[in-house]
């Protein structure tokens, strides 16, 4: 079992994004993503001493100490390249935690009760990194053509509810231990196999994440209307 105290929270964000550009602080639905992703940490089980949002830019600052949160001012670079594992995660070597769980604050319909259930079962089991993962019965192909999901037995028909579970990374959360990232190596470590990293199941409908230009609106009336 783990130590909650001993477990640094991070939400990271940035204004730089591309495929939709700002989209962590232009508006929605009445209000914004960052703001949303922080209310919703506060709804949590998480030691807001704990917590840290991993920002760069003004505006993200300014909504960070509206909702009375700490935060981490991540580098220029850290927030506008792609570059390596412990540049992004840069935190990784600046605070005395154990381990690190990161909840992704562009995952709209994520639930607190589920971000509360992550935690639940890090702190209780042995393993070193843990990855929210959607259960999936789907057939898949690789590059070349060759079917990867194993044809069911007896089965002549393409149904999907015969076929085995496999699990797709949500994007959602992560855990690991910070002396892993400071080694380039994160939530697990090659060769990966069972529960290494450990998989949390999740719904689909929870790792809806806003992308494009086209769900800010589709996702924004589903918002309001689930949301009164």
């Amino acid at each position: 079992m783990k130590n909650l105290n001993d477990i640094l929270f991070i939400v990271q964000a940035r204004v730089n994004s591309e495929r939709a550009p700002q989209k962590m602080i232009r508006p929605f639905a009445g209000t914004n993503l960052f703001d949303i992703a922080l209310k919703k940490i506060k709804q949590t089980k998480i030691p807001l001493e704990n917590f840290r949002a991993s920002i760069y830019e003004q505006e993200l600052i300014d909504i960070c100490k509206s909702n009375g949160l700490q935060y981490y001012k991540r580098s220029k670079e850290s927030a506008n390249n792609d570059t390596s594992l412990q540049k992004i995660y840069e935190w990784h070597n600046q605070f005395d935690y154990k381990y690190a769980v990161i909840i992704n604050a562009c995952n709209l319909f994520l639930q607190p009760e589920t971000i509360d259930a992550f935690i639940d079962e890090y702190v209780s089991n042995a393993y070193d990194g843990q990855f929210a993962v959607m259960p999936k019965k789907q057939y898949y192909w690789n590059q070349s053509g060759s079917l990867i999901t194993n044809w069911p037995t007896g089965n002549n028909i393409m149904n999907t509810k015969a076929v085995e579970t496999i699990y797709e990374a949500g994007h959602v959360l992560y855990a690991g231990q910070m002396e892993k990232i400071k080694q380039g190596v994160w939530m697990g470590r090659p060769p990966y196999g069972k529960n290494n990293p450990h998989l949390f199941e999740i719904s689909e409908f929870e790792c809806l994440d806003i992308d494009y230009e086209w769900q800010f609106d589709l996702y924004t009336n589903y918002w309001e209307k689930i949301n009164g």
